[in-house]
């Protein structure tokens, strides 16, 4: 029944919760920083370890921190996760710092990081914070890597920095302006809504059939 639990709270960050696709939250690095794969994807996961680990020592400490001092709590939480995961990027993807630049630092005042120090991490046990800031650090690195892989292989017909596309593709440079993060974002949005709706429906006209 645990691992039941566990496992749908990371399956709610992925999906149900997914911060960028359902929630929204995030929206500035999100637009920013995708305009390739391996940038949305770095992003991604450097927001995993901060929200794994601030969830874990946040929830290890809920009952220690004054409810009226959580929030500057969590910022010296987070801020020391983000502190670690930045110097770590410096020292062996210098490449990838240089790319991702002042957004790995700006993780600090990441809404999604803040959203599951207050809503779940300071109100849960440590196993499960561990699972949500799993959850929630996968759906977003998947938005992200979606999301950059699109604009990537539209915008200069590579991914991952691989050309994929024929010689003979001419490159839509819109997929490359900011305009064309907004553009891409709301026809992902768009998929994923009537996504939703349908398996939604699905599941609930498969119960009325069993009632029935």
């Amino acid at each position: 029944m645990k691992m039941k639990r566990l496992g749908q709270i990371i399956m709610n960050g992925i999906l149900g919760e997914n911060p960028t696709f359902r929630l929204l939250l995030g929206m500035c690095p999100t637009l920013a920083i995708s305009k390739a794969a391996s940038s949305g994807l770095g992003m991604g996961l450097a927001a995993t370890f901060v929200l794994v680990f601030s969830n874990l020592v946040i929830s290890l400490l809920r009952h220690i921190i004054p409810e009226k001092v959580r929030i500057p709590c969590f910022v010296v939480v987070i801020a020391t996760f983000v502190t670690i995961i930045d110097l770590v990027i410096k020292a062996f993807l210098p490449s990838m710092s240089a790319t991702l630049g002042i957004y790995i630092p700006l993780i600090v005042v990441n809404c999604i990081i803040f959203a599951r120090a207050e809503a779940f991490a300071f109100k849960n046990p440590p196993v499960e914070s561990i699972a949500d800031g799993l959850g929630m650090g996968l759906g977003f690195t998947m938005a992200l890597t979606i999301l950059a892989s699109i604009r990537e292989i539209i915008g200069t017909g590579t991914w991952f920095g691989m050309q994929i596309m024929p010689e003979s593709y001419i490159p839509m440079g819109i997929a490359q302006n900011p305009s064309g993060g907004f553009i891409f974002l709301g026809l992902l949005l768009l998929v994923v809504n009537a996504l939703t709706k349908y398996f939604e429906r699905r599941k609930r006209e498969k119960a009325e059939g069993e009632i029935a």
